[in-house]
């Protein structure tokens, strides 16, 4: 035992087979989430299928409902939010409570060339050859089935009347498109794609199988076939090899593999790949992925130390400045010779649709998906997609974009605010050519047209001044009228000349007035400011009463936010001159509205509302000479208790006061006065986001 060679001394010689019975069928199952003192051997299978080519399997198992361990108001909860109450054959669960639960699996490798099942018998090694090995896990696919459940009530409770971000036309015209030849880059992102492969796995039909037990005649029949079947010495082969050699047939060397490194930017790279990259291509690569970001975020994402200039240089070449944040450029999302990958549309088209898209959010923060489509005519996933890039759907105000404006970097940079706003007003030319519109159809609807940008200092301060002076005029002439007993209580009042108009739906505390390009005028049109006198006041205040009267004949709900919105849709919908009032203030509009038959509803909102002061403004009809007056004045009253209700609360109380009420009225009076998120009723336009 002293030498070298008798350090590892042979204690027995064992023959080793090859199986091949079930090379091409035989998979390891691993249970990875339950020890293995704790087997499913004993536990009932219900059902069993496999997908071969995906090498897919799903077990339905029992749950053994008689345990002491399972809770049975859980497992029947379960059962009724996935099922209901209704009997139906597809029933997931039969029983009416969760008895049973569905595992799923997914490849723990997918080389298993060297993986292998052996028995040993009588000194004998045979081995088989493993076609796949699997993790079998817990499927939740039932949890998708009760949302869907709870999405179907919740449609049900609305009565098909849910509010929507803009209403869709009900009669849509049919586009007729040609699909044209898919490019071979077109091909493989789809083929890539996350869709194209869970389609590919549907394909696939489902093999049902039977399960047989561990201790089964059939599972000990089919365990025989692990032995190799064939013994004959003619076909025994002696080996040859050298222990080296022999060593590396059992453990082949891995292959190094090549890793083709991206050759540009992509949606994978990590920090460190990207700080790499040149800064020009760390500048494009932030901005394609993330689209919209202000300037000190980007600064934040790249390398400390950075300068701020060369990134400014960068920023200008691959986007473009809105509301004081950075905007991707279309030509960087839509390269030349590309084409949307839903419509087919070339990206030429494409680029002048986003740039008009960016240019309405230059002049406001909210904007219409339909005005937009109307006037760029592209289809309206097209649309849809420029408008998620850099906005998000607000109930009852359209698309608001995404982030508040950057007052500090135009203050900061003025000179590159100024060199952006002469790049958007050249936009702006090549825009109204394309689209065939006219400069006053690019100026947001929701504020006054902007002075000239050329009015001098010494023109404003005299404006200003007879503004003063028509202003003390029109108090004294309200005054005597007062005395007079005219009643006229609602009076002008003029807007400043720097000031924008008190009506804007915006819910931006920036100081940057609505209605401007990145802290520029966005147009160079005067404004045309109307000194209405005495007659005047009163009658845009009886104007404005009959407005406030139609209004809210029509929506019977609504805040301060939302009335201001369709104010400016009213005003912006009638000929230039027609308008009998120029000017409105929030405390104008508010005396206007209570002074029709409407009330406030002082809703009490969540401490931790984010919503703004206009949207916690909310007012109610009020009066209309109908019985159901009071049923809506009963609805007004629980909502002075809780800014949201159930709507069995509403019945009860309607039932409490009237006695039988029927499911039309609750109805009615839902449809008129609220609307429904997640199973709770809130006032119009209250719902938080």
């Amino acid at each position: 035992m002293a030498s070298g060679d008798d350090d590892d001394p042979i204690i027995e010689e064992v023959d080793v087979y090859l199986a091949k019975s079930l090379a091409d069928k035989l998979y390891l199952f691993q249970y990875p989430v339950r020890p293995s003192t704790m087997t499913y051997d004993d536990v009932n299978h219900l059902a069993a299928r496999i997908k071969p080519k995906q090498q897919r399997v799903e077990l339905e198992m029992a749950i053994n409902t008689m345990s002491p361990n399972y809770c049975r108001s859980k497992g029947e909860q379960i059962a009724l939010n996935v099922d209901g109450t209704a009997y139906d054959e597809t029933n997931t669960y039969t029983a009416k409570m969760m008895d049973k639960q569905t595992f799923s699996s997914i490849q723990a490798t997918t080389n298993t060339s060297r993986y292998a099942a052996a028995v040993f018998r009588k000194g004998e090694l045979h081995v088989t050859p493993l076609t796949g090995i699997l993790q079998m896990r817990p499927s939740f696919s039932y949890l998708d089935k009760a949302d869907n459940k709870t999405r179907e009530r919740e449609a049900a409770n609305e009565g098909g009347d849910s509010s929507q971000d803009e209403a869709e036309e009900e009669v849509k015209a049919i586009t007729v498109r040609f699909a044209r030849p898919e490019s071979e880059q077109a091909r493989q992102r789809r083929i890539q794609s996350y869709e194209f492969l869970q389609k590919k796995q549907a394909e696939e039909p489902w093999a049902h199988l039977h399960y047989h037990g561990v201790r089964d005649s059939r599972s000990e029949h089919e365990r025989q076939y692990l032995f190799c079947q064939s013994v004959d010495a003619s076909e025994n082969s002696e080996l040859v090899k050298t222990p080296k050699e022999y060593l590396a047939m059992l453990m082949p060397p891995l292959a190094e593999e090549k890793v083709v490194k991206p050759v540009g930017p992509s949606n994978v790279l990590s920090m460190a790949q990207l700080r790499t990259l040149p800064l020009g291509d760390q500048v494009k690569t932030l901005m394609k992925n993330v689209k919209v970001m202000p300037f000190a975020n980007l600064m934040g994402l790249l390398a400390s130390g950075t300068d701020s200039t060369a990134v400014l240089r960068c920023i200008q070449q691959v986007a473009l400045l809105v509301q004081g944040n950075w905007v991707v450029k279309s030509d960087v999302l839509y390269p030349k010779n590309t084409c949307s990958p839903h419509s087919g549309v070339p990206a030429e088209v494409l680029c002048r649709g986003r740039d008009f898209v960016m240019w309405r959010f230059t002049l406001e923060r909210s904007v219409m998906r339909k005005e937009i489509t109307a006037i760029i005519k592209l289809p309206p996933e097209d649309v849809k997609e420029f408008l998620e890039h850099v906005a998000a759907p607000r109930v009852n105000r359209g698309w608001e974009f995404l982030l508040p404006t950057d007052a500090d970097f135009i203050k900061k940079h003025p000179d590159v605010a100024h060199r952006q706003h002469m790049l958007w007003l050249g936009i702006q030319s090549k825009l109204e050519k394309v689209f065939n519109c006219s400069k006053e159809d690019f100026m947001p609807k929701n504020s006054p047209q902007p002075e000239p940008v050329q009015i001098s200092g010494e023109q404003r301060l005299k404006m200003a001044q007879e503004r003063a002076q028509d202003h003390r005029s029109s108090l004294q002439k309200d005054l005597d009228a007062k005395r007079a007993g005219t009643g006229v209580r609602i009076k002008q009042e003029p807007v400043g000349e720097d000031e924008p108009m008190d009506t804007s739906s915006s819910s931006s505390s920036s100081s940057i007035p609505n209605g401007s390009v990145n802290g520029y005028p966005a147009g160079s049109t005067a404004a045309g400011f109307d000194h209405t006198n005495g007659n005047g006041a009163n009658a845009s205040s009886l104007e404005l009463q009959d407005f406030v009267q139609k209004t809210f004949r029509k929506h019977f709900v609504l805040t301060l936010n939302e009335f201001k919105r369709l104010l400016n849709l009213h005003l912006a919908s009638m000929p230039v001159g027609r308008s009998a009032f120029h000017s409105i203030s929030d405390h104008m509009l508010q005396e206007a509205i209570l002074l029709s038959p409407c009330r406030q509803i002082l809703v009490p909102f969540p401490a931790q509302s984010k919503a703004a002061s206009d949207e916690q403004k909310v007012f109610g009809l009020w009066e209309t000479g109908e019985d159901f007056d009071k049923q809506r004045r009963l609805l007004y009253d629980l909502f002075t208790k809780n800014y949201r209700v159930r709507r069995n609360m509403v019945q009860t109380r309607l039932a409490q006061d009237f006695g039988d009420v029927s499911k039309a009225d609750i109805d009615r009076l839902l449809s008129e006065c609220c609307s429904s998120h997640a199973g709770m009723w809130y006032l119009k336009g209250t719902i938080q986001s």
